[in-house]
């Protein structure tokens, strides 16, 4: 009698290995991050639900309440914004020299980052209708943009104030160019809104008190 033939080895399967779980929860967090911040600034913070923002990622609310909480602590979590200001003596010895100002410098690197990605854009849409949103934005400029202007201003006690005169530009012409899209805002190049906001600008912050 024969012996029955061994069975044929298993074939090695051709399926991609799971992502490790950190590599999965980052790219959870960040699904959750940005269907918050498309959430926050289509229907407000109030309007804006934990059930909808998970809908938007795809996931389960609990997951939403495991990584964040509540509502409040996913809010801080997706208006966390970098400004990468550069750096203020860098700054300082770019406004020394000619044909090169601090204004200059300023209102280029902002338009990198209204241009660069939409967090700032859905920022500032939440903060025209929130207060919580209004108050992320306060401390974004006044934490990032306070310590340049302290360091070019003629009178580091008038940082605050001066800080916040660069803002009115600042997002005054985001709020027109990448929010209401403003026809003859939106029209102008990058060069010419630099040269338009610039000197504003550089008076705002190194010129001497009126």
């Amino acid at each position: 009698m024969s012996d029955s033939p061994a069975p044929a080895p298993a074939s090695p399967s051709t399926s991609a290995p799971d992502a490790p779980p950190r590599r999965r929860s980052d790219a959870t967090k960040a699904a959750i991050l940005d269907a918050a911040r498309e959430r926050f600034a289509a229907d407000g913070y109030e309007r804006a639900t934990i059930r909808a923002i998970a809908r938007d990622a795809g996931i389960d609310p609990s997951m939403v309440m495991r990584y964040y909480g509540n509502k409040e602590g996913l809010f801080a979590a997706a208006s966390e914004f970098d400004l990468r200001m550069p750096d203020v003596g860098e700054l300082a010895e770019l406004g020394a020299l000619p044909g090169r100002h601090v204004g200059a410098v300023l209102v280029e690197h902002f338009l990198d980052r209204w241009e660069g990605d939409e967090v700032l854009t859905a920022l500032l849409r939440v903060g025209v209708t929130n207060a919580a949103g209004a108050e992320r934005i306060q401390a974004i400029f006044r934490e990032q943009l306070g310590p340049v202007a302290a360091g070019v201003s003629p009178d580091p006690a008038e940082a605050p104030m001066r800080a916040a005169l660069v803002a009115s530009q600042i997002l005054g012409m985001a709020m027109a160019r990448y929010v209401l899209r403003l026809p003859p805002a939106v029209e102008m190049t990058r060069q010419e809104v630099i040269d338009w906001l610039a000197p504003t600008v550089q008076r705002y912050l190194t010129a001497e008190r009126p």
